[in-house]
């Protein structure tokens, strides 16, 4: 197996800059795995070539140096948007169809619009720009690193105020993956409305009954029919 590079570079940006491309939009999304809170994602246009220290994949830095490099990303980007999909969303369509809509919600926003975008992963995000997807490129590419240390940043404060507003669960500490913790705290007090059902089911292995049965969890419309939506 090829190891992770250990910083990111501008390969992917300087190849379609070459063809053309002035503004290249780095998009990753954060929160895919956890079993509460939203999926958020982050689109990131930084000048081709800038140096920033330190930017790397933001599972690889400590939370003061996001907090630190976000900082630093927002200063030197030509533009920045984040988006989201909530828990609701994420039961309706699933995690990656909801994660592509987090996407594709970023890229709608973010100013000035990008005339390229490299997505982090093997799938594209369905929007109207030429799309390079590369796997592992918030391990390769600047741009995309930016996005995802971003992303991290806006999610873990979302998760911050998800445990001020459903004390218990202990979203501040484990940002709603599935820890011990997590688990016994459902135990004791059954799933919030953040939590995502689609997830706790797979987890239980059993349906689960929850006090607002008004949610329709019947079986996932085709994926075209949901994009069209």
């Amino acid at each position: 197996m090829t190891p992770r590079p250990t910083r990111p570079g501008w390969t992917h940006e300087r190849a379609l800059q070459a063809a053309g491309a002035l503004r290249i939009a780095g998009v990753d999304e954060v929160g895919r795995g956890p079993l509460a809170g939203p999926v958020v994602a982050a689109a990131v246009i930084l000048p081709v070539g800038a140096r920033i220290r330190g930017l790397r994949d933001s599972k690889q830095l400590t939370p003061a140096q996001r907090e630190a490099l976000a900082q630093t990303i927002t200063r030197r980007a030509l533009g920045i948007a984040v988006a989201h999909a909530d828990a609701g969303e994420i039961d309706r369509l699933n995690i990656l169809r909801a994660a592509m809509l987090a996407m594709r919600r970023a890229l709608a926003a973010i100013d000035p619009a990008p005339d390229a975008v490299i997505v982090d992963g093997p799938v594209s995000p369905d929007c109207p720009w030429p799309t390079a997807c590369v796997v592992d490129g918030d391990a390769l590419c600047m741009s995309v690193a930016a996005a995802s240390v971003i992303a991290k940043v806006v999610r873990d404060a979302w998760m911050v105020r998800l445990d001020a507003e459903y004390p218990g669960y202990g979203f501040a500490q484990h940002k709603g993956y599935g820890t011990d913790e997590h688990h016994n705290a459902l135990r004791a007090l059954g799933p919030c409305p953040e939590h995502r059902r689609r997830f706790l089911s797979a987890v239980e292995q059993r349906p689960l009954v929850f006090a607002d049965e008004g949610s329709d969890l019947s079986p996932l419309p085709p994926l075209q029919q949901v994009e069209r939506g």
